[in-house]
């Protein structure tokens, strides 16, 4: 996953709302943005631009059923940012360990 894709995903998840989508989508197979803004404090048009934010992001995406459109959420993306999240913890856990034998050893 590239650094842009990274932002991109954080970046849609900045927000409350979209968080809150999120939560909404996964709850369901499939639901539409007229069905979330009944489950959300915001209107259609208001998740209709969450939602935008998101598919843009790789984190959900819709599919035509009829006159609606049902959205489901892409895993892919989260896992990604999730490993990249692990790496970097990683690094610190690795050098706070040093920094922890550093103060231990006494050295200066």
């Amino acid at each position: 996953m590239s650094k842009h894709q990274i932002d991109m995903v954080f970046s849609a998840l900045s927000d409350p709302t979209r968080r809150e989508v999120i939560e909404c989508i996964s709850e369901e197979d499939g639901v539409s943005a007229s069905q979330l803004a009944t489950r959300l404090p915001v209107s259609r048009q208001a998740v209709a631009k969450h939602l935008t934010a998101l598919s843009e992001a790789g984190l959900v995406s819709g599919e035509k059923h009829g006159r609606q459109k049902l959205y489901r959420l892409t895993p892919g993306p989260m896992g990604d940012v999730m490993g990249w999240m692990e790496r970097v913890g990683a690094e610190w856990d690795d050098r706070l360990q040093a920094l922890q034998r550093h103060l231990a050893s006494g050295e200066d």
